[in-house]
Parts: C-alpha cells; sequence; structure tokens
C-alpha cells in the first residue's frame, strides 16, 4: 500500500471470526485511532495485533504517514498472541478508513492447533 497523500486520520476497525459450519459472529471487534495508537499504545487488542506485525512492518512512527507501507515475511506467532484459542479455523478482518472513508480491507485467514503436549 502506498500513501500518496499524508495520512492524518486513519481508523482501524478488527474482527475475528471461528469457523463453524460458516463463520459465526464476531468472536471479538475493536477499532482504534491508528494515528493516536502510534504516538501511545492504548488498546489491549490493537497491541496484540501490532506486536504480530511490528518486526514484520514498516509501520513504526506515528502520523503523518506518508510513502510505502510494507509488510513482508509475516507469519503468525502464537507465543505473542497471549490468548488462549481452541483448535479451529479462524478468519482475522481488518478494515481501515482514512478521513472516515473504508479504504481498505484486509482478511486473513489461518488454521490454530491446539498443543496439548
Amino acid at each position: 500500500m502506498t500513501a500518496f497523500q499524508p495520512v492524518t486520520n486513519c481508523w482501524i476497525e478488527f474482527q475475528m471470526f471461528k469457523r463453524e459450519n460458516g463463520y459465526k459472529p464476531w468472536l471479538m471487534k475493536s477499532s482504534w485511532d491508528a494515528c493516536r495508537f502510534l504516538k501511545k499504545a492504548y488498546n489491549p487488542f490493537a497491541i496484540i495485533i501490532y506486536r504480530q506485525f511490528k518486526d514484520f512492518s514498516n509501520l513504526n512512527h506515528s502520523c503523518p504517514y506518508v510513502g510505502d507501507v510494507i509488510l513482508e515475511g509475516f507469519y503468525l506467532q502464537p507465543e505473542l498472541l497471549g490468548l488462549v484459542l481452541p483448535t479451529g479455523d479462524y478468519l482475522a478482518t481488518t478494515t481501515w478508513f482514512i478521513d472516515k472513508k473504508k479504504l481498505l480491507m484486509i482478511n486473513g485467514y489461518f488454521k490454530f492447533t491446539e498443543d496439548l503436549l
């Protein structure tokens, strides 16, 4: 993604679904002001998500944001989740609003298997 104009107003909405005969209503739903969050992390769900992406992305400073946003070599790190998830198929969605306009939706599907040993 490339921001051609400075981004100064960005909200992110995150939802997580579990698949049980189709994806069931959200298990978790949270939204936060991304510019405020990058200045000082304040939302517990956003902190969990940001810890997953920060080592693979160049999203490392507060607004205004201009230029390329890169996510490269990402893989899910269950030890950073800090959540207990039952075995199953999941869908994580993010919707990005810039200047109150829905601009980007990213969906991530993953399978989680509990290691009970």
